[in-house]
């Protein structure tokens, strides 16, 4: 049975990974539910200047920092997505598909979902030239012309950061000015790579399989315009025009005002007793790194008082005696005695270590090396390093063309590969064709992990793979930059590996393998290809909608 916590933290943004730092320190017993990667809009930024007392940085640096700091308090940070909810009792409960969840707080820190553009074509050409993620997909767009919609902060910096891909960055503001600070305006104002277009509209982007037109309307002379790039050119489109609340779950419990933001006091306290709510998902007039944390800190705070409020009325105690519990690695990771490897540091070894305690079966991973193939060189490399953590993980090293059997079994179609064999040294499935460094390393562990103890599947979604026809095969097409490709990656992994022969799931850097980026024209990832499927499916897919579109498919 699990544990009734005192705080439950929904979502790992920065907000969320704030409240978490504050509840650790006040020793609450906390939990933060996040449904993908931890870490919110800032996970995908590629650059942050305006966060006091760190001058610049990387989002996603920023990110595992927070992570890190959160685990130094010893909260733990699981992936659930929450499906409904009870918050209207003592006791709260929260519903995902991975199970029940339980506490005597909430803080509710879900964040918000980038809009879209609203320009005809849009829905068309997701994924085949429209993008919303510059850091995952800015360097699909390489010496092109890119547009850029919105006039927000997001917009003016990842204009900026997409320069150093593009021909060119156009940005389209459909107002008279930016609406983000000056500094950061003049910077855009001032960039030679960079036009900016005030007043005016994107009506329409066109083309045929790729983007060809787009339809540009001043708002003032109501005069349209077509930038058109040829019948063998293409070009891309970035829409950073805010956010919408992601508080649907909430609504029918929790006061939201007539846009969907929940409504809270100075205390972060909504409308029931014990929930709680900060970040982006509030009414506000600054949504920033900083305005997000102060949220976090607050609501915790206001989150430990109604705890002990609450402990102290039940006669409860305040803090109970907890072993450290042994699969949560990452919360006592520290640094390792180890020195750095090429490929892992001595941090990154000592969490993996154990982590991979955890295990318990053994399994081997198969390379099928090309000695002319440095990147196949390198995944060599980065193997021995991982398998030389655990006595449970066999390393197999073949030359290419040495075992035409076992390549055939493998069904192994390019290089680097790696695959995963079960304790019977039967194919798993799971295959990984690339160097899965960067967030990659996520998908990496978690397969070793799933396919060496237990994945927690419900029976409904085992049954559902039970269900899919043989031979299916899931192929995951990913940038080691991309913060939401390892989820579908794990998901798909997960899937091959209980579907007992029937599936096979793989992850293809598409850097890597421009040929298919080509076949299956992808400027945007993860991109999900499903059997012979000529169209790949974008965008962040769940286990079970991976599963819906296997069905069908």
């Amino acid at each position: 049975m699990k544990p009734v916590y005192d705080l439950i933290i929904i979502g790992a943004g920065c907000a969320g990974l704030a409240a978490g730092v504050y509840a650790g320190r006040a020793k609450l017993k906390t939990l933060i539910l996040e449904k993908s990667n931890p870490g919110g809009q800032v996970g995908n930024t590629a650059e942050v200047v305006n966060y006091p007392g760190i001058r610049k940085t990387g989002g996603p640096e920023l990110v595992d920092e927070m992570k890190n700091h959160v685990r130094d308090f010893g909260v733990k940070i699981e992936t659930a997505e929450i499906e409904r909810v009870d918050l209207t009792g003592e006791i709260k409960t929260l519903y995902a598909k991975s199970g029940t969840y339980q506490s005597r707080a909430v803080i509710i820190a879900t964040g918000a979902a980038p809009r879209r553009g609203g320009f005809g074509g849009e829905d068309t050409y997701t994924g085949h030239g429209v993008a919303y993620c510059a850091t995952c997909d800015g360097e699909f767009f390489s010496g092109l012309d890119i547009f850029v919609v919105g006039g927000g902060y997001a917009a003016a910096e990842e204009a900026i950061y997409l320069t150093r891909f593009a021909k060119s960055v156009t940005i389209v503001i459909r107002g008279k000015d930016f609406s983000c600070a000056r500094s950061v305006a003049e910077k855009v104002l001032a960039h030679p790579k960079i036009t900016v277009k005030f007043n005016t509209l994107l009506e329409q982007v066109a083309g045929d399989s790729l983007l060809r037109k787009a339809y540009l309307k001043d708002k003032l002379t109501g005069e349209t315009t077509v930038y058109d790039a040829g019948p063998n050119g293409t070009f891309g489109v970035f829409v950073f025009v805010g956010y919408d609340p992601a508080t649907e779950v909430f609504r029918d419990q929790v006061e939201v005002d007539e846009h969907g933001y929940i409504l809270t006091d100075d205390a972060m306290k909504t409308n029931l007793p014990g929930v709680f709510a900060a970040g982006d998902l509030r009414p506000k007039i600054l949504r920033q790194i900083v305005t997000a944390v102060s949220d976090g800190a607050v609501a915790a705070t206001s989150a430990e008082k109604y705890v002990t409020e609450e402990k102290e009325r039940l006669g409860l105690p305040m803090f109970e005696e907890e072993a450290a519990p042994a699969e949560e690695p990452a919360e006592s990771a520290g640094t390792s005695h180890q020195a750095d490897g090429e490929y892992l540091n001595g941090e990154l070894k000592g969490q993996l270590e154990q982590v991979f305690q955890r295990l318990t079966r053994d399994m081997t991973i198969v390379t099928v090396v090309d000695s002319a193939n440095p990147k196949s060189l390198e995944l060599e490399g980065f193997l021995r390093e991982v398998t030389a953590l655990s006595p449970r993980i066999g390393l197999n090293i073949v030359a290419k063309g040495e075992d035409a059997a076992l390549e055939q079994n493998l069904g192994i179609e390019r290089y680097p590969v790696a695959a995963l064999l079960d304790e019977a040294g039967q194919f798993s499935g799971v295959k990984f064709s690339g160097v899965p460094g960067g967030h990659e390393i996520n998908s990496f562990v978690l397969a070793i992990l799933h396919l060496g103890s237990e994945d927690k599947l419900t029976p409904e979604q085992l049954e559902k793979i039970q269900a899919l026809p043989e031979n299916t095969k899931l192929r995951v097409g990913i940038t080691l930059s991309c913060p939401y490709c390892p989820d579908v990656v794990a998901a798909a992994h997960s899937i091959a590996i209980a579907s007992n022969g029937k599936v096979t799931a793989e992850m293809i850097d598409v850097a890597l393998f421009p040929d298919i980026r080509e076949k299956y024209q992808i400027m945007s990832v993860p991109a999900l290809l499903l059997n012979d499927d000529p169209k790949a499916v974008f965008g962040s897919q769940s286990l079970d909608q991976i599963l819906e579109l296997a069905a069908k498919n």
